[in-house]
């Protein structure tokens, strides 16, 4: 069993499981909710805009197969801001440590690229991803304690350590 990550665009063919399962996840979590909107998240963003010098596009595989992946893109240039997203690892291949490797290893490329700070939104019915994120040195830029579905999206920040 082999894992690697690449750094590749979002148009990649190699990308196209991650980008289907990661939107039916969306749907499956928030289209009753929130309709279309669910389904057109991974279209929201031009792919250019997760691809170097600004953003970058990461697929983790496993034996040749996308098993999982994340992404960032510019959220502020001026002050060293990426914003994460699209991070996921397939159903199949959860509960492993992968995700947290995928932030991990996107933090460290968003260092290279000169970002000095994360951030990233995830959605109120994903806890496991809120989990992750406080377990690994995120700051919560919600109140902790509100009805988090009546915050919707949840967002985090974390000053990345020069590489």
């Amino acid at each position: 069993m082999t894992d690697r990550f690449i750094y590749t665009v979002m148009d990649d063919p190699r990308a196209l499981p991650l980008i289907e399962a990661l939107s039916a996840d969306y749907i499956r979590l928030y289209g009753a909710e929130y309709g279309e909107d669910a389904a057109l998240e991974m279209t929201r963003y031009p792919a250019a805009r997760f691809t170097p010098p600004e953003g970058a596009f990461l697929l983790l595989q496993r034996d040749g197969v996308t098993i999982g992946g994340g992404a960032f893109k510019s959220y502020g240039r001026e002050t060293g801001t990426a914003e994460f997203k699209r991070i996921w690892v397939h159903d199949d291949f959860r509960r492993q440590g992968l995700a947290q490797a995928i932030l991990v290893e996107l933090e460290a490329q968003a260092a290279r690229q000169g970002y000095r700070r994360v951030y990233l939104t995830t959605g109120f019915r994903q806890a496991a991803a809120t989990a992750l994120y406080r377990t690994t040195g995120y700051t919560p830029l919600f109140d902790v304690n509100a009805d988090l579905k009546t915050l919707l999206k949840l967002p985090f920040e974390k000053t990345l350590t020069p590489g």
